[in-house]
């Protein structure tokens, strides 16, 4: 945890570290995503000195999270798929439909 954290950013690195290991991620690892995380958010805020581009022009940790974590009744949705499949560099993705994005992910 950086120095000079107040006491919200070092229970969010605790949280955030504790979640991680729940997940099965080994004590360094964890700390290291918790400390990106809260340090990111710290940038958003405001409250550091020096913040990256990236770190001040994504969306926030929170809203990503949210957004990963959604699973509908019917899995991802086409435009979900579509979007990993750009990712992955498939070709002629913009022709599929949903199942088609499916078997090419390999799902």
């Amino acid at each position: 945890m950086p120095r000079g954290s107040s006491p919200k950013r070092e229970r969010q690195y605790e949280h955030i570290k504790e979640s991680a290991e729940e997940r099965g991620e080994s004590t360094e690892r964890a700390k290291e995503i918790a400390a990106r995380t809260v340090n990111k958010e710290r940038a958003r805020a405001g409250e550091s000195e020096t913040a990256s581009r990236s770190s001040l022009e994504d969306m926030s940790s929170s809203r990503r999270g949210g957004l990963r974590s959604h699973r509908g009744a019917q899995g991802p949705t086409k435009e979900q798929l579509y979007n990993e499949a750009r990712q992955r560099n498939i070709e002629g993705r913009s022709k599929m439909d949903k199942a088609e994005l499916k078997r090419a992910l390999g799902r």
